[in-house]
């Protein structure tokens, strides 16, 4: 593994740190290869959000987390990608896991105070201007937060015959995006905290565990660019973002 800095000392400025959880296999593209290595705009989905953090000069590294068995990563990894990125083949069986695992392995370099932008892999439409809107934003904040889009859509709940029996206030309702960004020690602890009660399953996104623990995660509009690919039609429509 690559080393970085040591952590931060005290008093130091806290430092950025990338986690791209990656090990995934993608059941609903129907792929035959995991869907962050599918092609989008000629280069496989991770390589953007990978290219992406490596360039950012506020973020002091990136670990991305892939399976013990994984074959695919290596050949994204270039020399220049190599000197920032570093493979962390602990993922586990959902996407909670390879995060927490993730964050145990690169505690040598993390320091309590230090911030981990946690980022989806299937969201290649990330770019270095919304990672300096989401770090602006959470420079100072207690808690921490996350990039989210208000809804703007008329929400229906469907009844167990697939029909509409109510119409869902809208007002105060976001959708949640990625790099969604806290404290290594917040995160570990409230990741920690619902795998020993028996809630990881409960766990949608990294603000959940942290909402769990009673706390307020910061909303930060993002932008529909930064979708997440999870149906093939989603693909076309990251391909347009990324051309555009």
């Amino acid at each position: 593994m690559n080393q970085t800095a040591s952590p931060s000392s005290a008093g130091a400025e806290p430092r950025r740190f990338a986690l791209i959880p990656a090990a995934g296999v993608g059941a609903r593209m129907g792929a035959r290869i995991p869907k962050q290595y599918m092609a989008v705009a000629g280069k496989p989905m991770l390589h953007h959000a990978l290219e992406t953090f490596a360039a950012h000069p506020r973020i002091a590294h990136t670990f991305v987390v892939v399976s013990a068995g994984d074959g695919w990563i290596d050949e994204l990894l270039t020399p220049e990608l190599a000197q920032r990125a570093t493979v962390l083949r602990v993922g586990g069986a959902t996407r909670q896991e390879s995060v927490f695992n993730g964050l145990v392995e690169m505690r040598a370099a993390a320091g309590d105070a230090d911030w981990v932008l946690v980022h989806d892999a299937a969201r290649p439409g990330l770019d270095a201007e919304l990672i300096d809107r989401l770090l602006d934003a959470l420079a100072d904040d207690e808690v921490g937060g996350l990039l989210a889009l208000p809804v703007v859509d008329t929400l229906k709940r469907a009844s167990a015959e697939g029909r509409s029996e109510q119409t869902v206030p809208r007002a105060g309702l976001w959708a949640a995006q990625t790099p969604q960004m806290f404290r290594y020690a917040l995160l570990r602890r409230a990741l920690n905290e619902a795998a020993e009660q028996g809630r990881i399953g409960a766990i949608t996104d990294d603000a959940s565990a942290i909402e769990m623990l009673g706390l307020l995660p910061k909303l930060v509009e993002g932008s529909p660019r930064n979708l997440k690919v999870t149906l093939a039609q989603d693909a076309a429509l990251a391909e347009f973002f990324l051309k555009g």
